[in-house]
Parts: structure tokens; sequence; C-alpha cells
């Protein structure tokens, strides 16, 4: 929706994740759709997925070959930029079923599975036992990597949050991990405020309610619990100071999402 209803210049540009979804042809008349209702998110989605690639793209050319995706979905990295990707190993995790179905779409649309994507299934909250699948299937701790995470924390419990992170902050030093987090609705702009509230609403009606909201300090406490060396918050107004600035159509992400970024 960016690609076809923004102006650019694109903050990404990602045309396959559509065909890979393929939804029905009506998608666009959907409520969750609307292009004005969605400016927000729309822009907050793919600031955070350019800020991921950029970060990823930058610790590549330094050496780092290891990039793990948690809750990967259906992320298109690995097929839109091989360039970067393939010379890589990078691992994506997620819930048995939608990366099945994500593995078929992939086959379907002929990219395939390449040796250099290892596709891990896992559920967080209930499955400790995520870092040793990511081990078995070729993850080096001792080497250094990129671990990112969008839009999944929001859906975990802080238990689940904490014990993802622990072994994370076991990585090689020089690893990065980006990872977003929702923060409670007091500390939105207020106009932002009864929005958010009804996404809320919604998404407890569809039986996936936002469970984990953390302050800033509360984030950072989080990542010095679990053994990170260093930790900062990056905001939604970095993210526009990046990717936004000169805009003249008032595309902007929405203040509720934020990044912890931490290294080991």
């Amino acid at each position: 929706m960016h690609v076809e209803i923004d102006s650019p210049p694109h903050v990404l540009v990602d045309e396959l994740g559509l065909r890979l979804a393929a939804p029905d042809d009506d998608w666009r008349r959907r409520p969750d759709m609307d292009p004005r209702a969605t400016r927000g998110y729309r822009a907050g989605i793919v600031a955070r997925a350019r800020f991921i690639e950029d970060l990823v793209t930058e610790e590549a050319g330094h050496g780092i070959g290891q990039y793990v995706i948690l809750g990967a979905g259906l992320d298109t990295f690995a097929q839109r930029r091989p360039e970067i990707a393939s010379h890589l190993r990078v691992f994506e995790v997620d819930q048995p079923g939608p990366q099945a179905w994500k593995r078929q779409r992939l086959i379907e649309l002929g990219f395939g599975i390449p040796e250099w994507l290892r596709l891990v299934s896992v559920d967080f909250e209930t499955d400790p036992s995520w870092w040793e699948r990511l081990v078995a299937v070729g993850f080096d701790a001792s080497r250094p990597a990129v671990v990112a995470s969008a839009g999944v924390t929001l859906y975990l419990t802080r238990d689940a949050i904490a014990a993802t992170l622990r072994p994370i902050a076991t990585i090689a030093p020089g690893s990065t991990l980006a990872m977003t987090f929702i923060l409670p609705l007091e500390l939105l702009d207020p106009e932002e405020r009864p929005q958010q509230q009804d996404v809320q609403k919604s998404a407890r009606a569809a039986g996936t309610p936002f469970i984990s909201f953390f302050s800033p300090p509360e984030v950072l406490s989080l990542a010095s619990d679990a053994g990170f060396t260093q930790a900062k918050v990056v905001y939604a107004a970095d993210l526009i100071q990046c990717y936004f600035t000169g805009r003249t159509d008032g595309l902007r992400p929405s203040s509720g999402e934020a990044f912890l970024v931490a290294t080991t």
C-alpha cells in the first residue's frame, strides 16, 4: 500500500510481499486498509522494516555473517535483497503453521528455500527450546549476529520476552538486537491515543490482544537484566528524522512504537 498510494521517495519498496500474501482481489476495500486511517501505522511498518534492513546491511559490511529474524512472518528481505542475504546465513523463526504456509508460497513463486536461508518453527510463548532449535539448524552463538524482532513483543508476556532475550545476550560480542515494543497509552502523543485505543479494542476482538507494553526505562532494564552490555531506545521521532524529513504529504509514523537496540 505504501508503494501504491504514498508519493516517492518510498521508505521501503516491497511489492513482493503482496504476491507472497496473495490476498483476495478486494483487499484494498477492507476497513483496516483504509489509506487515511492507516497512515501512521503504514508509515511505522515501513520505517521499522527499513531501519532493520539498514542495520543488517551496515553490519554485513562489517563482516557479520548471521541474521536472525524472530517472528519473521512474511518478511521478504531474503528474496528482495539476495545480493546481501546470500552472503549471510539467514534464520527466520516463526510459528509452525504460518511458516509452513510461507515455505509453500516461496516454492510456488519460484524462489525456493536456498541453502543460506533456514526456517525455524517455534512458538515463543509455549516452547522454551527455540534456542536449541536455532542452534540445531546451524546458528553459531560463538560468532556475532544481528537479531531482529518487529511487531512481536506486544503479543507476548513479559516472562516470555525476558526468556527470549537471555540467550540472545550470550551471542558473541559485537552482536546487535533490534526489537520493537509498544509504549503505554499515556506516553503516546495525545492526539494518537483514541486511535490506538480503537486498535487495541479491535485486536482483542480478533483474539490477538496486545499483552505487553513498556516505558523506555522498563525496556532498558529488561535488556540489562538479560545481560546485554549496552542498550538504547530509538523512538519514532528518530525514524522520522532518518526517513521522512522533507516529505510534503505529512506521512510519518505514529508515536506508539519504538525500538530497543542492544549490543553484546
